[in-house]
């Protein structure tokens, strides 16, 4: 057997991904506001790339440009100066990415209520109002801001005791003492240590003096949980319809007294990548790139190029970023008529949906829409990640239309989320003293015709978090 090295060649078929084609498949699967700060970014370091937004200044910039020189010594002098510019110099400006140009705005013009949003109070600034004007002990305050500041967003604190102690070196009598002052605040229930505390907290609040609901609070919030009313009923000598009383309520207290103030975390809200409007009896299709400026080639830069030498470095810089930007243009193009051609095929199969609601949903899969549109399910599957939809039945994620189901004993089928409405609305119309058990359930689809599980009934109920038949009857 002879070993050595040796050169052959051979043909081989293989997959080579550019920077364009990576560029285009990272602008498909970009939602809106993704795509509008790609957008800023490319507008920094490309020079050729024009938006809608500076229509204004190239329209006087051109019409500047298209004024003639008065005479012979104006259009001496332009030729002059034009010499002498550094165009070399000036483009190395645009490889810092940190470069801009900005554009002056008079903001005086612009201003208007609509731009400003509302201080929203947060639960700390709303407690530490209240303590200012509680005790004029300047080290009673200072213990009472670290316990409102170890407070975590439901309202209940996140520190023991004896740490607050600790960290003050006092005694936790004292501690104890400014806590209750803290506990004394709206809302009520606040600055409690669990659950427990809380409801009594909010029960001493409302004057409430019973000690059967204390007992019940302190030592069967479990039963009340799990609905074990009778178990109750026998630890307190009392009837199973006066515990019920009691739940209805325990059950109206709030748990979470600081959810109703607002976090230090920003909102996030939802902007709709497309919007579906009805217009007599067709859906409309509307991608959404109004937020995203409208990209131009700048035509004081085509011209140029087409001044400028073929082999000077001015021509080489503006081909290469007028190359860019073309491919550019073109991946937001292809992006946006992708999405336009998977949601059509989307409301084409969900056409019952947006007319009569979720219980008309149907099945449906990536390789479903792949095949009708013609493109991958990798690229479908790009194309409606992290975006949403807009229309009369609300917003919704795309990928909400995406989902499995059961089907009709005539092999038709129906989409999870119609069974998860099916099933909604025979818990909201059941005897809540006789409730409904998975297995009731299924048989009343069954005869519907739609074949499916009791196993099944009890996910979808509990993805739904809809308690069970033993939890959700009524004495």
């Amino acid at each position: 057997m002879r070993l050595g090295f040796d050169l052959s060649i051979s043909q081989i078929q293989k997959l080579v991904m550019t920077p364009e084609l990576i560029q285009a498949i990272q602008i498909l699967q970009f939602n809106t506001q993704e795509l509008e700060s790609f957008i800023d970014e490319q507008l920094l370091v490309n020079p050729v790339l024009d938006t809608s937004t500076l229509t204004e200044n190239s329209e006087k910039q051109q019409a500047d440009e298209s004024k003639q020189p008065e005479n012979e010594e104006e259009k001496q002098y332009d030729e002059n100066n034009l010499g002498e510019i550094d165009w070399k110099e000036y483009f190395k400006d645009y490889d810092d990415i940190s470069y801009k140009q900005r554009e002056y705005r008079d903001e005086s013009k612009e201003m208007s209520y609509e731009q400003y949003v509302s201080n929203e109070i947060t639960l700390s600034e709303h407690l530490l109002f209240q303590l200012q004007f509680s005790d004029d002990n300047k080290y009673i305050k200072k213990i009472g801001r670290y316990i409102v500041e170890a407070l975590d967003s439901n309202g209940y604190l996140t520190v023991s005791i004896d740490e607050i102690a600790a960290r003050f070196k006092v005694e936790s009598q004292m501690v104890e003492e400014v806590l209750s002052v803290i506990q004394s605040f709206d809302p009520s229930g606040i600055a409690a240590r669990n659950l427990q505390e809380c409801l009594l907290l909010q029960m001493k609040h409302k004057r409430i003096e019973d000690k059967k609901l204390e007992k019940i609070i302190s030592d069967h919030l479990h039963d009340i949980a799990d609905n074990r009313l009778n178990n109750i009923s026998k630890s307190l000598n009392i009837s199973v319809e006066e515990v019920q009383s009691y739940a209805d309520i325990i059950k109206k207290f709030e748990p979470k007294p600081g959810r109703q103030f607002s976090s230090n975390t920003d909102t996030k809200y939802i902007v709709p990548d497309v919007n579906l409007e009805k217009v007599g009896d067709k859906y409309i299709i509307n991608v959404n790139d109004t937020t995203a400026p409208r990209l131009y080639i700048n035509s004081y830069y085509r011209r140029m190029l087409v001044d400028s030498e073929k082999e000077s470095q001015i021509s080489k810089y503006l081909t290469g970023k007028l190359n860019s930007a073309m491919w550019l243009i073109k991946s937001i193009e292809q992006r946006r008529q992708t999405i336009y051609n998977v949601v059509k095929t989307i409301v084409d199969y969900q056409y019952g949906f947006f007319e009569h609601g979720k219980k008309y949903l149907v099945p449906m899969t990536l390789k479903q829409v792949a095949e009708e549109v013609g493109i991958h399910e990798s690229t479908v599957s790009r194309a409606i990640n992290g975006k949403y939809l807009q229309c009369g039945r609300g917003i919704f994620e795309i990928k909400f239309f995406f989902s499995s189901g059961v089907s009709y004993s005539h092999g038709q089928g129906v989409a999870s989320e119609s069974i998860k409405t099916m099933i909604k609305e025979l818990v909201d119309g059941e005897d809540q003293k006789k409730p409904l058990s998975d297995q009731q359930i299924t048989e009343m689809l069954n005869e519907k015709q739609i074949e499916i599980s009791r196993r099944t009934i009890a996910k979808y109920r509990e993805e739904m978090h809809i308690a069970s038949s033993s939890k959700r009857r009524r004495y």
